[in-house]
């Protein structure tokens, strides 16, 4: 099998997207096919935070999509007839081909606005810049060779963590409009109550971190980062990031020939 069989999500009972706006007519409904890269087994969502970017902003914008996992080991040759040479994720957007996880994001918020689908864009711009060096950060730790750096590269994905933290606990100017008293943030997400691109960019990034480190270096996200594990927490509760997160064990065969092994 070149692919995983194709599932169909929409805003009916089998969905798993909330309902947002529906669109205005039955006739403007695009036709919209993801693919992303498949799991060992060939058939479910693999290892892949940008595939999982767009399966979750496709999700969070409520409308008739088909979700098709392509093996990259045997596979690829199923992009050759309209995204040769092109890296997963690709969109098809009726007919018309989309490589680049930005470009394809910014198309799909330029094309599914409102009033058909919801905006995801941050209300607050600096949301956008929240944990961006992390997963950097992140890599240099992992795929580290020399044991003595370990130390030194911890303590530097340690700082990028607790800079996200102090701005998820940081009130935002609406949350201060209702209470000028509030001290720390009550907001599940990074822009406020609601996943917007930026969680989209970060969340799926954030799980590989916490379950990489932990698995190969004992080392998790510290507990005492509340507001990274209420971001973490509240995430998990949501459809859009629990249905499209990879498996953790497909996350840990992925690092395996990059993380140097222990001494």
């Amino acid at each position: 099998m070149w692919a995983g069989r194709g599932r169909d999500f929409s805003c009916g009972a089998q969905s798993t997207a909330v309902q947002q706006q529906p669109p205005r007519s039955m006739d403007e409904k695009p036709q919209i096919q993801l693919f992303v890269k498949a799991s060992e087994d060939g058939e479910t969502v693999g290892h892949c935070p940008f595939c999982q970017r767009l399966f979750m902003v496709l999700l969070l914008k409520g409308v008739p999509f088909t979700l098709t996992t392509v093996d990259v080991k045997r596979a690829l040759h199923v992009l050759k007839d309209f995204a040769p040479g092109a890296q997963l994720p690709v969109l098809l957007y009726n007919g018309e081909p989309k490589t680049d996880t930005i470009t394809i994001e910014e198309f799909l918020e330029d094309q599914l606005g409102p009033p058909m689908c919801p905006s995801l864009v941050p209300q607050y711009p600096v949301s956008s810049l929240a944990g961006n060096d992390i997963f950097h950060k992140f890599s240099a730790f992992i795929k580290n060779p020399v044991p003595a750096q370990d130390e030194a590269l911890q303590r530097s994905l340690l700082r990028a963590l607790l800079k996200l933290d102090e701005y998820l606990s940081a009130p935002l100017e609406h949350e201060l409009a209702q209470n000028p008293h509030l001290r720390v943030s009550q907001r599940h997400f990074l822009d406020g109550d609601h996943l917007t691109l930026a969680d989209c960019n970060l969340l799926p990034k954030l799980n590989i971190v916490q379950v990489v480190c932990q698995h190969y270096r004992r080392f998790g996200i510290p507990k005492d980062l509340q507001g990274v594990w209420r971001y973490l927490n509240s995430a998990s509760e949501t459809k859009e990031f629990k249905y499209t997160c990879p498996n953790s064990q497909e996350i840990i065969q992925a690092y395996r020939s990059v993380v140097r092994a222990p001494q």
